[in-house]
């Protein structure tokens, strides 16, 4: 027997097998692989369901349009208060206005830019508040005025890009500035007392008190509950002489029984024995109503839990920087802020 011939037979016999079987499993393979992408294909025609958002989202978020119309007016909305403001052991009265504006701000100079044209991806768009607080104390008065530059963007920018403030009466005047710096905030502070001085430091970027005023306007559902690490407000840090720290908050976001069209968002810090209460609209633009703000104030013994209080006098929506003159004075009256 031809032992050659067999075992060639047999090789050329089974290399037929192998390549029918392969042909047979390319066709399986081709199959597959085509149903599998005409599934895909039908499946990414298909339209897609967006899932449902909880009922307390839908009725604190607004559309971009809506938005737009109302911040990009060209216009300010100005909201003017009647305070009671604790100081000094007892309540004494004065005003309160917040003055909310868009802006074109500088990423990294974080100042508002001259021209917003030139500034390519150091141009971020702004909500700023300017709160400003007037109340006298006997024979002297205080005026109070904080900044806070908060991005529109709140997915991309979480924090405030720089906050600012300054206190001024017959004593001396101190101020505050906070910048944000990668994942810390630098701070400066500036005071005529000794022990406070003039005192430069970092913290990390955890939420500011501060920042929760402009948050409210961009977007409300995004506050922060719970246990949070919150840097207490600049305002109360100066007037009660804390130092610049994180503190721990208990913050809850609520809709009262009686008022299905209000919000009151509540801070309270254990440390302090201290509580913020902000009353504001559940629907766009989610303007302020009142707040409440309760701690022990005075010092030493001396010192009693009193609640300062502002409530809304009246709003407008105006060009403010453009009504310098005194044709213009008529518009303080309508705020029901006093002259001069």
């Amino acid at each position: 027997m031809d032992m050659t011939a067999t075992y060639d037979e047999i090789s050329v016999f089974s290399y037929s097998i192998m390549y029918s079987n392969l042909i047979q499993m390319d066709k399986l393979f081709f199959c597959i692989a085509t149903a599998l992408l005409l599934t895909a294909c039908q499946q990414n025609s298909a339209p897609q369901t967006q899932p449902e958002l909880p009922a307390q989202a839908v009725s604190l978020t607004q559309p971009p349009d809506q938005f737009a119309e109302y911040w990009y007016q060209g216009k300010a909305e100005i909201s003017s208060y009647a305070l009671e403001q604790a100081r000094y052991g007892e309540i004494h009265d004065g005003h309160a206005v917040l003055v909310y504006v868009t802006e074109d701000f500088s990423k990294k100079k974080q100042v508002k830019l001259d021209h917003p044209e030139q500034a390519g991806a150091d141009r971020v768009p702004i909500l700023k508040l300017n709160f400003v607080k007037k109340f006298t104390t006997g024979i002297y008065p205080y005026s109070l005025m904080q900044s806070v530059f908060s991005p529109v963007d709140v997915q991309a920018y979480p924090h405030a890009l720089k906050t600012s403030m300054s206190a001024q009466e017959w004593c001396g005047h101190t101020f505050t500035q906070y910048n944000l710096q990668g994942k810390q905030y630098r701070i400066h502070g500036f005071s005529y007392f000794e022990s406070e001085g003039d005192v430069e430091l970092k913290l990390p970027a955890v939420w500011l008190e501060d920042e929760v005023w402009t948050r409210i306007r961009l977007q409300p559902q995004s506050l922060p509950t719970g246990t949070v690490e919150m840097v207490p407000a600049s305002f109360y840090l100066r007037l009660a002489h804390k130092p610049f720290e994180v503190q721990q908050a208990e913050a809850t976001l609520s809709s009262p029984e009686n008022e299905p069209q209000t919000r009151i968002y509540e801070l309270y810090y254990p440390a302090h024995n201290r509580r913020l209460r902000i009353r504001f609209e559940s629907e766009f633009p989610h303007r302020i109503l009142s707040w409440e703000e309760q701690y022990p104030d005075g010092f030493g013994p001396n010192a009693k839990v009193l609640t300062t209080k502002a409530s809304l006098i009246n709003r407008l929506n105006t060009a403010y920087w453009r009504q310098h003159n005194n044709e213009h004075e008529g518009l303080r009256a309508q705020l029901g802020l006093p002259e001069g």
